[in-house]
């Protein structure tokens, strides 16, 4: 199983629903956004859904989208800041079953989203947010012709967020992975080009090879490196758990 954001066993349990969820939120303070022009009080005291006198919304926010053209609605809670959603944000059947954990920047999808059935985790999605005021981001492109190389290269990126990433298709009953994409700035890398460039260029076709070029290399860690220097040419004696009679 994968270990994301959330485990698929929130997509196997039913939530006790908004309003008991409510005890369990992070209190926020809205005292940085001067006064709320317009807001709601949860049981618990907790200011709801506040807009400044600007309008903007702002702090924990807790929202229903309705239906629309064929699309079940939800509620869906998070944080606003300046009228743009930031952070984690949970997204609820209207039933009050967790179905997905979107992450927000800038307003935008950002980093590891994840969507569940009744019967665990489904999918997961990689994003890159657009910072609007500076489109521009250093990201690592692989070299197309070597597939362990990568440069760092300033790009600018289009649009308001792009596919970057992995994107894993699960079996929710099992767990386990049915496909795997790759995209660079939204575009879906050819796993299978990638593949015959691997096994061209150790022209053996062995996968435990294979793997381990994938993997790319290893360094061992400094205190191995020193330990190794330190004790070069001696016999040193490891333990190594068995017992001897």
């Amino acid at each position: 199983m994968c270990n994301g954001v959330l485990s698929s066993n929130f997509g196997k349990h039913k939530y006790f629903g908004m309003k008991f969820f409510l005890a369990f939120l992070v209190f926020f303070n809205v005292a940085g956004y001067s006064q709320c022009k317009t807001y709601k009080l949860a049981r618990n005291g907790d200011t709801l859904n506040c807009t400044d006198v600007n309008d903007r919304k702002q702090g924990k926010w807790i929202e229903r989208r309705e239906g629309l053209r064929g699309e079940a609605g939800y509620d869906a809670e998070g944080v606003y800041e300046n009228d743009k959603r930031n952070g984690y944000w949970r997204l609820y059947t209207t039933m009050g079953d967790l179905y997905a954990v979107e992450n927000y920047r800038w307003g935008n999808k950002n980093g590891l989203s994840q969507y569940f059935s009744m019967t665990g985790l489904v999918r997961e999605e990689s994003w890159k947010a657009v910072n609007p005021d500076n489109p521009y981001d250093t990201i690592e492109v692989p070299d197309p012709v070597n597939p362990y190389k990568v440069e760092m290269k300033v790009v600018k990126l289009e649009g308001s967020t792009v596919k970057h990433g992995s994107w894993k298709y699960y079996d929710s009953k099992t767990g386990f992975i049915i496909k795997t994409e790759n995209y660079i700035l939204d575009k879906l890398e050819d796993a299978g080009k990638r593949m015959d460039r691997i096994v061209g260029e150790i022209s053996v076709n062995d996968s435990s090879i294979i793997k381990k070029k994938l993997a790319g290399p290893k360094e061992k860690p400094k205190e191995v490196v020193d330990f190794e220097k330190k004790n070069k040419g001696k016999s040193i004696k490891v333990q190594d758990g068995r017992t001897y009679q």
